[in-house]
C-alpha cells in the first residue's frame, strides 16, 4: 500500500502557485504572516495543497487543489480531513469560499453562510474582500 504524506509547504512554493494558478485560484495574496500551507504526496509523488490562514478560533481554509492526474481518487476529501485534523483544538470554524465547489464541501459538512455575518478577521482578508467574487458560496462549518 501507499505511504501517504500531509506535510507542511512553503507558500512561496512555485509548484504550489503554479497548481494554483492552473486550478484559476488566486496566488496574489500568497505569502501573508498567518498563512499555512500543506501538501499531500505519496511515493507516486505531489497530490496537492491545502491552505488555512489566521490565528483565531475561526480561519480560512483556503486554496485547495488537486493535481488533474491525481483528481477522481478522494484526495480532495484527504486533504480537508487532514486540514481540519491539523486545526484541531485551536480552531472553533472553518470559513471558505467557493465558485465551483460549493457541493464538495457541503457534502464535507460546510454549510452556507450570510456574507454579512462573516467574523472581522474573515471579512478583512483578500479573499474575502477581493480575490472571490460576490457570487462566491460563502460556507462554514463548527469544527466543536
Amino acid at each position: 500500500m501507499t505511504q501517504i504524506y500531509f506535510s507542511e509547504a512553503r507558500h512561496a512554493d512555485d509548484v504550489m502557485r503554479l497548481a494554483l494558478s492552473a486550478a484559476q485560484l488566486p496566488t496574489d495574496d500568497l505569502g501573508g504572516p498567518d498563512q499555512m500551507f500543506f501538501s499531500l504526496s505519496d511515493d507516486e509523488g505531489l497530490i496537492g495543497f491545502i491552505g488555512l490562514e489566521g490565528d483565531r478560533a475561526d480561519r480560512l481554509l483556503r486554496s485547495l487543489v488537486v493535481l488533474p492526474t491525481r483528481r477522481g481518487k478522494g484526495y480532495g476529501r484527504l486533504l480537508v480531513e487532514r486540514l481540519e485534523g491539523v486545526a484541531g483544538d485551536a480552531v472553533e470554524r472553518l470559513h471558505l469560499l467557493t465558485s465551483g465547489s460549493a457541493e464538495f464541501f457541503r457534502r464535507l459538512g460546510y454549510v452556507d453562510a450570510d456574507r454579512d455575518q462573516a467574523p472581522a478577521f474573515i471579512a478583512a482578508t483578500a479573499q474575502f474582500t477581493s480575490l472571490c467574487g460576490p457570487r462566491a458560496s460563502y460556507l462554514v462549518k463548527d469544527l466543536g
